[in-house]
């Protein structure tokens, strides 16, 4: 791997997690903060995104994908409130979020993979 590989990759990861920031900011304050709604739909369009970038354009993958979506996802995040849902007695909620999380993010990727191809043509 270059350096300069190695610093985009770097700088995309720094950027990923400003982005994750202002969408989970913005997700909070769209729809409240009881649960967490931001980090699914970090997590999710982070999934898509790779499912495309990975699917149609693997030349990217390196930057794109360990850079700014190794920044902009958050697995320990999503199971941090999973633990903090449970204990503050939304149990139903928690389950929803550790394997909701899961599941959607497998579609959201499956989904992001034949977009990915379809557009690589």
């Amino acid at each position: 791997m270059s350096p300069l590989l190695f610093a985009a990759a770097a700088l995309a990861g720094g950027v990923g997690a400003g982005l994750r920031y202002l969408v989970d900011l913005g997700v909070a304050r769209l729809v409240g903060a009881r649960y967490p709604w931001g980090v699914l739909a970090i997590n999710l369009s982070g999934s898509f995104v790779l499912g495309v970038i990975t699917g149609g354009f693997p030349a990217a993958a390196f930057i794109v994908g360990a850079g700014l979506l190794g920044g902009y996802t958050t697995f320990s995040t999503a199971m941090l409130d999973t633990v903090a849902l449970w204990r503050d007695g939304s149990r139903p909620a928690a389950a929803f979020n550790a394997a909701g999380m899961l599941v959607l993010g497998i579609l959201a990727a499956i989904g992001g993979l034949a977009l990915g191809a379809a557009l690589a043509g």
